[in-house]
């Protein structure tokens, strides 16, 4: 109807709920479900019904008071949520379950209809067979809502309901034959004959479960009017939880009275026994039709809105679409939707069997009620501001109900559930190619709420015995020419891969000011494809600083993305251009005092190489630099451009030290479990400064990368000159560790 005469409110929403919830179900199968499975079970399978619909029942209050609720009722609310690739799949299932919905209670009906029919046979002499009541109440019903429409549906509610109502009543005042004993797991025997010599075999909780389940499902009947309601925000929670609510109450008085009145042979024998404990017999068939009628009714009134809000969102392909979502003129009834939906109830009432219905109903909305209760659940834990309703249920209720939905799914009936999940997953992929904002908001959101988590969690650990027990790189690394030599970018990304964090930050020297604001911008976005193109893990960003020395102190300062503080900065200079190195040892007192391991890498024109080799000198004086120039190493073996390579460790010691020294090593390595085979294991006696030089450019001049260790009294005594050394090597990473790491 055109927006300004939406007049329905929460009674409306109430009535159409309830009169779903009591049901025909109410009426043919809870005195089924006490004469198969007792009435505890009986009560188990109302409070396992209300672990699915109590939840889903909160969660539709929640959404819905959280955003403008249009027509398509539930469907809208999961599509909006879960975007409409998701959305899409699972309101062709809602849809589906409210159009069959409607031969369920057709059928239904035609029971109601047995003593009339049995007394014209009698008195009359005509006989009218199930059939032709069934397809000619779903003809009248057809013509009803292509005529008529939600307003007259909704008005002939009220009637349905007042008779449902005297109905209920009637059977609670009669009286049956009181049970001398009252067992409440009493069941019929596991094959059990009738009076009239039919056989019945009593059925499990679990099948129980699924033919009864639709009575609980009355909790979505309502979300379907929600483009016909005033003020959807107040009318859906209210009258959902109303209608939840007194159809719990209704749900235990029946079972009760069944339980105290009749035995389970009784109950067995006569699914419409209900009669024959009433006050006034006639009024249980007519109670039963104005359920079927009134569940009919309001199945066939949210359905093709459904429908209709599926083709507004273009979920069919454009042809079908068009037509799907065209309403009449006056008031926008979906006729075409109406005429789809009375189709699928005629198939399905050609089958005649109301167990069968009532099965594939159970499995469709099973899916329905388990994808509400998981949006609300991950509105819950992703936090987002935007997410405000005014009425609020608790995270554990959603996942209760979310669970409970999937579990019984699978219980109920495994080759339906998994053709269910197989059928919505190819129609998800048919829609994928569809925007999917809303999706990738919630799912953002939930990221950010579980990345938030361990960043606390992690910051609350004590760091030094994390360093201690469980080092990892948490490496932040600075470089002004990033995108003239790549060098400390591929260090960073090595280390970060896989067993590590990773910050990157690009410096550019000067003030701050829309210049420079425009040239950190550029870089960030140069960074970002750098980072694409080799697919790296780090986290990049820039800064603009007047200073090498300012830039320093501003990096060291800043927070780790793994939610703790850096362990390591790795700095980088060129070989050719060694008076860079002078900024290093300038701001060395700087770097040692922010406690960070400091890794300075002289890139050479060489670079990398080809990654094969990998050599590691540890001499007497930086013993403290080996465990962390051995881990170092093992950790970029782990990233696939080093996965090829060898490490080989060359260890320097004082005449006499040989053997302890080496033992010590090998013994260090073995404990480590680092992966360095004895061979690679080399001891090289001590000698003066220029041989030392010496000796390692002979023995490292074909490594890819080489591992020097130092400490404050190397650049006390040799300053800049430490790290001009070594010139016929490719790429060196000095190495100077602020504590000493156990490798064990």
């Amino acid at each position: 109807m055109p927006a300004g005469e939406k007049g329905l409110g929460t009674f409306a929403v109430f009535m159409t709920a309830i009169s779903t919830i009591l049901g025909a179900i109410l009426f043919l199968r809870f005195g089924f479900a006490v004469a198969h499975v007792g009435l505890l079970s009986t009560m188990a399978i109302i409070l396992l019904g209300h672990l699915v619909t109590i939840p889903t029942a909160l969660a539709v209050a929640e959404i819905a008071t959280n955003q403008k609720v249009e027509g398509g009722g539930a469907y809208y609310m999961i599509s909006r949520s879960f975007g409409l690739s998701i959305g899409g799949a699972i309101g062709i299932a809602l849809f589906l379950s409210q159009a069959i919905s409607v031969a369920f209670y057709i059928i239904a009906f035609t029971v109601s209809t047995r003593d009339l029919t049995a007394w014209l046979e009698v008195t009359q002499g005509i006989e009218v067979a199930s059939w032709q009541i069934n397809y000619g109440f779903m003809t009248l019903l057809t013509l009803l809502m292509l005529t008529k429409g939600a307003q007259v549906g909704v008005k002939a509610l009220y009637g349905v309901v007042a008779i449902l109502v005297l109905a209920l009543l009637s059977f609670f005042f009669g009286s049956g034959e009181p049970q001398a004993e009252l067992d409440i797991l009493r069941t019929i025997e596991e094959t059990f004959t009738t009076s009239d010599g039919r056989t019945i075999t009593r059925y499990s909780f679990i099948e129980v479960f699924t033919f009864i389940f639709p009575a609980f499902t009355g909790i979505a009947a309502g979300l379907g009017l929600s483009g016909d309601l005033k003020d959807p925000a107040k009318a859906i929670p209210r009258g959902t939880l109303w209608a939840t609510v007194a159809g719990i109450v209704v749900y235990i008085l029946v079972a009760l009275k069944f339980w105290v009145s009749a035995s389970p042979e009784q109950l067995a024998s006569d699914e419409l026994y209900m009669e024959a404990l009433s006050v006034w017999p006639p009024l249980i068939p007519m109670g039963l039709a104005a359920a079927a009628v009134s569940s009919a009714l309001g199945s066939v009134i949210i359905a093709p809105r459904t429908l209709q809000a599926l083709a507004v969102d273009r979920i069919f392909p454009k042809p079908i679409g068009i037509r799907l979502k065209r309403g009449r003129k006056s008031d926008n009834e979906p006729v075409i939707a109406s005429i789809v939906t009375c189709a699928i109830g005629f198939v399905f009432v050609s089958l005649g069997d109301i167990n069968a219905v009532a099965e594939i109903i159970s499995m469709f909305f099973m899916v329905t009620y388990g994808a509400i209760c998981l949006v609300s659940l991950f509105e819950h834990f992703a936090a987002s501001p935007s997410y405000r309703p005014t009425f609020r249920s608790h995270w554990f209720l959603s996942l209760i109900g979310a669970f409970t939905c999937f579990y019984l799914m699978f219980l109920m009936n495994f080759s339906y559930a998994v053709g269910s999940i197989v059928i919505m997953s190819i129609i998800y992929v048919g829609l994928s190619r569809r925007g999917e904002s809303g999706m990738v908001a919630l799912f953002r959101g939930m990221l950010f709420q579980l990345s938030r988590y361990l960043q606390l969690t992690l910051q609350r650990r004590d760091r030094a015995e994390l360093d201690r027990k469980d080092w990892r790189p948490l490496v932040l690394g600075v470089s002004q020419d990033t995108f003239r030599r790549p060098g400390a970018f591929d260090m960073v990304r090595w280390l970060a891969h896989r067993q590590g964090f990773g910050t990157y930050v690009h410096l550019i020297e000067g003030r701050l000011d829309a210049r420079t604001f425009r040239s950190s911008v550029r870089a960030k976005q140069g960074l970002a494809d750098m980072g694409k193109a080799v697919k790296s893990r780090v986290s990049m960003s820039t800064i603009v600083s007047p200073s090498y020395t300012s830039a320093i102190a501003q990096c060291v300062q800043l927070p780790g993305i793994s939610g703790q503080g850096n362990n390591a900065i790795l700095l980088e200079y060129i070989d050719e251009q060694p008076q860079s190195a002078l900024e290093l040892v300038a701001n060395y007192d700087l770097l040692r005092g922010s406690q960070l391991d400091l890794c300075l890498l002289r890139s050479s024109f060489r670079g990398f190489g080809e990654r094969r080799n990998i050599h590691i000198w540890i001499t007497p004086e930086d013993s403290a630099n080996a465990n962390l120039m051995i881990l170092m190493a093992y950790v970029l073996q782990g990233h696939p451009d080093w996965r090829e390579s060898n490490i080989q460790v060359f260890s320097i010691y004082r005449d006499g030290d040989r053997t302890k020294k080496e033992q010590a090593l090998r013994d260090q390595i073995q404990a480590g479990r680092i992966p360095v085979s004895e061979q690679n294991i080399e001891m090289v006696e001590e000698m003066s400064g220029d041989l030392r030089e010496a000796l390692i450019d002979e023995r490292s001049k074909f490594a890819d990368l080489t591992f020097i260790g130092f400490n404050d009294a190397d650049i006390r005594r040799e300053g800049v000159k430490l790290f001009e050394a070594h010139h016929g090597i490719g790429n060196i990473l000095f190495v100077d560790a602020h504590d000493e790491i156990a490798l064990d």
